[in-house]
């Protein structure tokens, strides 16, 4: 089977577009109006172009294994609740580049090229059958570099069911001595919320998730001013703030902090 199906070691891809006639039968179907769910068991991203748009719901299920039948069918008859979130980004076009989140700050516009590389779906994206909102942002303002911030939100569910919420947090490194991506996903909270209720989320964020490897090859932890965003997903972060670490150039050992531990207090 090696290098003849439409994925795994040595399956490369030509184009992001549905294999064969796929996208053809797909097209047709949503043309007879008919309500239409369409799902995706695939093991990489396809450009889904105008499909996702005329389509009722997408189901993105990877490979799930002998359960995973099971799963779809609770999911699309609403016996259970989707809650996961993507792992990487769904592109819009086969051309649409870069295909990951982690790229640099001209990664994510059209200034380099005509092609629009904004995703369909961004990295982190999922839908719940309930509305969240997410507010209250509150970050400690200095650390030092072997320290760690507080960084807290206030996230409410908003619907009329009970539901899901993966609260995501990311951060960003404007200046430093090598190029940094534009964000990276640091630490995620899942919370589950009655309507109407609402609850207080603390990300404890160590020095050490902003350390990355320097010229000398070696990990380091620098001073600065550190960007902060928490939201729904890399592409809806409506929470933006920052804090500066403060001290000597630190260079972390392989002990070094990668968790971010996370508490949640429901509150009125």
């Amino acid at each position: 089977m090696f290098g003849r199906g439409t994925s795994g070691e040595g399956c490369d891809a030509e184009t992001l577009d549905l294999p064969g006639d796929q996208a053809a039968l797909a097209s047709a179907v949503l043309d007879s109006g008919v309500p239409t769910v369409l799902v995706l068991v695939s093991g990489r991203p396809y450009a889904l172009g105008t499909l996702a748009e005329r389509a009722s719901a997408v189901v993105q299920v990877f490979f799930p294994g002998e359960e995973g039948g099971t799963a779809l069918a609770r999911i699309i008859s609403g016996a259970a609740e989707p809650s996961g979130r993507l792992p990487v980004s769904i592109p819009r076009r086969v051309g649409g580049q870069p295909g990951t989140y982690l790229h640099a700050r001209l990664g994510g516009h059209t200034d380099w090229s005509s092609v629009d590389p904004t995703p369909l779906f961004p990295f982190g994206h999922g839908l719940s059958w309930t509305s969240f909102t997410c507010s209250e942002l509150s970050v400690d303002p200095v650390a030092a570099t072997d320290g760690a911030v507080a960084v807290s939100v206030t996230v409410r569910n908003v619907g009329e069911v009970a539901g899901t919420e993966v609260v995501q947090l990311y951060l960003s490194d404007p200046v430093a001595s090598v190029v940094r991506p534009q964000r990276w996903l640091a630490g995620f909270a899942r919370v589950e919320l009655q309507p109407g209720a609402a609850a207080r989320i603390t990300f404890s964020v160590h020095a050490d998730r902003t350390s990355f490897t320097g010229l000398d090859l070696r990990r380091r932890v620098e001073p600065g001013k550190i960007g902060v965003a928490v939201g729904r997903s890399s592409g809806d972060l409506p929470l933006q703030g920052s804090f500066t670490l403060e001290g000597p150039v630190r260079h972390p050992a392989a002990d070094r902090v990668l968790s971010v531990p996370v508490e949640i207090v429901p509150v009125p």
